[in-house]
């Protein structure tokens, strides 16, 4: 008995810091989850190369999150129309409107070739994927925030490590991802959200990728995209829209 009440009390602190971990990084999925309905918006993706100039996409975003599915539908520019991106529990394909195929593809995978990723369409689930390992307030410009330093539980995150500045309304501001060496690859800035129904998604996000860019006139200029969400709607989609049959419906 006496044994066992030492082992509780070994691992007792590591239990509570986990369950509080946890229920930190919950706290931060629910603001910007819709467990209780559809949600739909409009993305305008705008990707600035370095020296090469802007590029323009346009896409329908449709997501159910009760079931961790989501379809984005491409409408510019017209060279992509019709393509197709649908998630349904771990399966993620692409769908080809010239082809018509689909193929399967990773939500680690970069978004039309920009600075985003497929996963950053999707559902947050950091407190299925992540563990915080370290935490400290910061003043992030006019915000006050906490750092919170995550580590990957699962092995097919995007990205292993990454660090988040949190405001006390728990809405992420700005994150920092890394590869598991530490290498920092990309930063994404979240300075403002706009309030659907009774949870948030962002108006604007800046990433800026650390890994792709081009010297200009003697210095380095990183790759950047701006992702612009409009038309939010919690209104329900039809069982329809979160299938193979409905991208190739779409097709032009």
């Amino acid at each position: 008995m006496k044994t066992a009440f030492l082992i509780f009390l070994v691992l007792a602190p590591g239990v509570l810091f986990a369950q509080n971990s946890k229920n930190i990084l919950a706290k931060i999925d629910a603001q910007v989850t819709f467990m209780n309905s559809d949600y739909s918006a409009q993305v305008d993706i705008v990707q600035d190369k370095p020296d090469e100039g802007q590029s323009f996409t346009r896409v329908d975003l449709f997501r159910r999150d009760k079931d961790s599915e989501y379809l984005m539908l491409v409408l510019k520019p017209d060279s992509d129309k019709g393509k197709g991106y649908l998630k349904i529990g771990n399966n993620l394909w692409l769908y080809d409107p010239v082809a018509h195929r689909f193929t399967v593809t990773s939500a680690k995978d970069r978004f039309q070739n920009s600075n985003a990723r497929n996963s950053d369409f999707t559902r947050s689930s950091l407190a299925e994927d992540y563990r915080i390992v370290r935490s400290y307030p910061e003043k992030l410009g006019v915000f006050d925030t906490t750092v919170y330093e995550l580590e990957a539980i699962r092995d097919d995150v995007t990205f292993p490590r990454t660090k988040l500045w949190v405001t006390p309304d728990n809405l992420v501001r700005m994150t920092k991802d890394y590869s598991l060496s530490g290498q920092l690859l990309r930063i994404t800035a979240i300075p403002t959200y706009q309030r659907v129904g009774n949870r948030y998604v962002p108006v604007k996000m800046l990433i800026i990728d650390e890994l792709r860019g081009k010297m200009v006139d003697g210095r380095f200029e990183h790759e950047k995209t701006q992702i612009t969400i409009s038309k939010p709607s919690l209104a329900p989609l039809p069982d329809i829209v979160f299938t193979r049959t409905y991208l190739e419906k779409m097709a032009p």
